[in-house]
């Protein structure tokens, strides 16, 4: 081992570099299930175990938080309601919406798939960003957490095993599921090195943040470029985009906004605190 290896690792803490190992064998593991066994991503019971996942992460998270700030107990349940009634019908609506097919080409005359990605940034960004109360529930809630949460975005995978079938354009494929899998890899590692309480663990989690945030803008302008539609300039040479139907559409139609909105809540967090947080 050279003295630029014994460095690194004496740099990088051993729980973040065993974070890594297991988020890149994880990520090895459902991109080799999906490549051998095509119909599992396909039936959609992968999609709808994350998002029940993620989705239970997010109410008992929200209730976590709420229980450290000085709240009434009516407040903390009424401020509950209020965000996870609302986030609970989204999705609900969302899932319906994609099962009857709505977000098909051709579907409507109304772009509805665009709508389905940039609405909900458009309306629930100032919410989040502006609010008082959430501003109480940030400074309560260990920075770490909504980071952590975003490993989901792992199984962004399977847009790379796509393009390796043919199925979809590497133009769209191969940025988007990179990013996507880059992201997914280094939440857990961010979140840890945030918990430290240093001020490079900081730095590093505002840095996640923004590279996340480029790779959905970067997957989202490709794919309304590249997509039948009113916003189509590139027709892609070969294999056409088939993000419309279930359940691949419910990643721009869902998971894409509602992680926009992670990251724009991690920001506000990190940017509220004067100094890094000790978890």
């Amino acid at each position: 081992m050279n003295t630029d290896a014994v460095s690194v690792a004496a740099i990088v803490p051993r729980p973040v570099r065993l974070s890594l190992i297991w988020s890149v064998s994880f990520t090895m593991l459902w991109t080799w299930l999906i490549h051998s066994l095509p119909a599992l991503a396909e039936s959609g019971f992968p999609a709808l175990g994350v998002r029940l996942m993620a989705h239970g992460l997010i109410a008992l998270g929200l209730w976590l938080g709420l229980e450290s700030t000085d709240l009434t107990p009516g407040q903390r349940q009424a401020t509950w309601l209020v965000f996870m009634v609302p986030f609970t019908l989204w999705a609900t609506v969302t899932w319906t919406a994609a099962i009857n097919g709505a977000f098909r080409v051709g579907a409507s005359s109304l772009p509805l798939l665009p709508a389905a990605i940039l609405l909900p940034v458009i309306v629930g960004a100032p919410v989040l960003l502006l609010s008082k109360r959430v501003g109480q529930l940030l400074d309560a809630m260990p920075p770490s957490w909504l980071i952590a949460l975003q490993l989901y975005r792992i199984f962004g995978s399977q847009w790379l095993v796509y393009w390796l079938r043919g199925v979809l354009p590497g133009l769209w494929a191969l940025p988007a599921g990179t990013g996507d899998v880059l992201t997914g890899l280094f939440a857990v590692p961010a979140a840890l090195a945030l918990a430290t309480g240093t001020v490079e663990g900081r730095k590093g989690a505002i840095l996640w943040n923004i590279f996340g945030l480029v790779d959905l803008a970067v997957a989202i302008t490709l794919g309304m470029i590249m997509s039948p539609g009113p916003f189509q300039l590139i027709i892609p040479n070969g294999p056409s985009m088939a993000v419309d139907t279930f359940p691949n559409v419910l990643t721009p139609a869902f998971v894409v906004p509602s992680s926009i909105l992670l990251h724009a809540l991690s920001l506000r967090q990190l940017f509220r605190r004067s100094r890094p947080a000790t978890v």
